[in-house]
């Protein structure tokens, strides 16, 4: 999972795609939501660690990065490690604006750059009902999980 600020005036990138909003997230790299909650599925799937240990906030080489580079690079310790995706299941949590017209496009995304089919890679969205800072468009979250297998006859 992974949560990000919103503020007037930034970006809104989710799945790789460039949301219209008067708000965006704030982060070191372009606060990808989603790309980063899949980013820690994927690693976390494969016994890698998280996104913080392969693409530290500290490290300027990441500072305003494309989420999606951090997506390819993860699926490079990936194929390091002889594993691969079958699939991904992703669900947005966010008040405003609506991003069902946007899901394809991401799924689209997401699913070349981790190279499974589009009909693998699942996004879906939720409100949380005006409740807690969500529901207040003070912040977006976004869960991930990832089904992936290791070839053990590589090693």
């Amino acid at each position: 999972m992974d949560f990000h600020r919103l503020e007037e005036g930034r970006d809104l990138w989710l799945g790789g795609v460039l949301i219209p909003h008067t708000k965006g997230a704030l982060g070191h790299s372009d606060a990808d939501v989603l790309l980063h909650a899949i980013c820690d599925a994927l690693l976390g799937a494969a016994c890698l660690g998280d996104i913080g240990t392969h693409f530290p906030d500290t490290s300027q080489e990441f500072k305003n990065i494309d989420s999606k580079i951090l997506l390819q690079r993860t699926m490079h310790l990936l194929h390091d490690h002889a594993c691969y995706v079958i699939n991904v299941d992703c669900m947005l949590c966010l008040q405003t604006p609506k991003i069902k017209p946007y899901i394809p496009q991401m799924q689209e995304i997401i699913a070349n750059i981790i190279k499974v089919d589009k009909d693998s890679v699942s996004v879906k969205a939720t409100t949380t009902e005006g409740l807690g800072f969500v529901g207040r468009e003070e912040g977006v979250m976004a869960y991930a999980t990832a089904l992936i297998e290791k070839n053990k006859l590589l090693f």
